[in-house]
């Protein structure tokens, strides 16, 4: 079931010049069968892991990470505990690193095809509900939670089927937003992602990290890790703004291959020789909010269910929208549309912008550095590609 074992091998010698001996001998005696050991192995790489800033782990311990998770769910694979065998393999795979990345997926393969077929008839009689169910659309009403002046500046424009060459020419060369219809209705995920009995079948099972709270710049803000199906009941209570759960900008679908297979990347990802960075998963309730922000990449945003409303100023109004000016928060803006305040940040009262109701099925170009706010109108599951221009194409002002 597992293999790799000159990988395995180095990744030891490795951890015994980081001071790991205590984790290699743990490791020695769990590949024997002791699950203290292996949980122990465990437990070592996890405070690694959590010794200090996440971009300052030495790589290593993400790998020995990798490696503790690998023997905890082989040992109880063979106990017959799936369930708990599927969490420790997708804990490895959200938080370990990427050298035995390969020997991860194969087991989660393995474990995750036997656990389905355990629980599929289960999931064949449930009360399956459809994420369209949950909401109701009025605009005057959707208006009302709107940051002030929404739908009243510069409105994003709607191309149908825009080739390649007009969207090179017009949006990706000119860095400018636009939003393309009729692009996607042939994604499996169009029809799939909108009960929950198949998402359940799919991922119940599976640990996915979550936010909690009204948006990560909010003091109420956390992160838990949940299983898929306790994310899809969270999603279908809604019980308050405080407690709303978002899978934000989580890579989903290289965690889970079967989503992977209901979307395509989109033609337009390959615009300037592109090269794509990541693809990433947005799915969660009515009321979720991304606060004003910009990335380093271009961006297709795919709503493949639901509708959202999305705000847009261009890279040049930067220094009006007030970027804070701590170093991981650069990227994001201290102002906060839902509750604006023209006293604190005059220079954004009457700053210019684009925006749009994102409909189900459409996709959003938002070009690098472009400022944007994101709010879900109504039960929403969004794909995010983001992709980097390889060639060297300048942009046409």
């Amino acid at each position: 079931m597992f293999n790799d074992v000159e990988r395995r091998r180095l990744l030891l010698r490795r951890i015994m010049e980081e001071g790991g001996l205590a984790f290699v001998n743990s490791t020695k005696l769990a590949e024997a069968g002791d699950v203290r050991e292996a949980e122990a192995a465990l437990e070592m790489a996890w405070e690694q892991l959590h010794s200090g800033p996440w971009d300052e782990v030495v790589s290593t311990w993400r790998d020995a990470y990798a490696l503790a998770c690998l023997l905890v769910a082989e040992i109880r694979f063979r106990s017959g505990e799936l369930q708990e065998a599927l969490r420790v393999l997708d804990m490895g795979l959200i938080m370990g690193g990427s050298l035995l990345r390969r020997e991860l997926d194969a087991s989660m393969e393995n474990i995750a095809a036997m656990s389905t077929t355990t629980v599929v008839d289960g999931f064949r009689n449930t009360n399956g509900w459809s994420l369209e169910s949950l909401d109701t659309w009025n605009l005057a009403e959707v208006l009302q939670v709107l940051p002030r002046r929404s739908l009243a500046c510069k409105v994003v424009e709607k191309q149908p089927c825009l080739s390649l060459e007009s969207f090179t020419c017009d949006y990706f060369l000119r860095s400018y937003p636009v939003i393309i219809s009729d692009c996607i209705d042939h994604w499996p995920a169009r029809k799939k992602w909108k009960k929950s009995d198949y998402l359940k079948k799919i991922a119940g099972d599976r640990t996915v990290p979550v936010e909690v709270g009204k948006n990560y710049l909010s003091s109420d803000w956390k992160q838990e890790l949940i299983t898929f199906s306790q994310f899809l009941e969270r999603t279908k209570s809604n019980i308050s703004p405080s407690n709303i759960t978002y899978l934000a900008q989580h890579p989903l679908f290289d965690q889970i291959k079967e989503l992977r297979n209901d979307i395509m990347i989109p033609d337009y990802c390959y615009a300037g020789g592109g090269e794509i960075q990541s693809l990433n998963a947005w799915f969660g309730p009515t009321g979720t909010v991304t606060p004003l922000h910009h990335d380093p990449h271009h961006n297709i945003f795919a709503q493949v269910v639901g509708r959202k409303y999305v705000r847009l100023y261009p890279e040049s109004a930067s220094q009006d929208l007030y970027p804070h000016t701590e170093f991981m928060l650069r990227n994001s803006s201290q102002i906060d549309l839902d509750n604006f305040d023209a006293k604190e940040f005059p220079r954004t009262a009457n700053l210019e912008f684009f925006d749009c109701i994102l409909e189900e099925g459409e996709l959003l170009y938002i070009p690098p550095k472009w400022w944007h706010y994101v709010r879900s109108l109504s039960t929403s599951f969004s794909v995010s590609f983001w992709w980097r221009a390889t060639s060297d194409l300048t942009p046409v002002k």
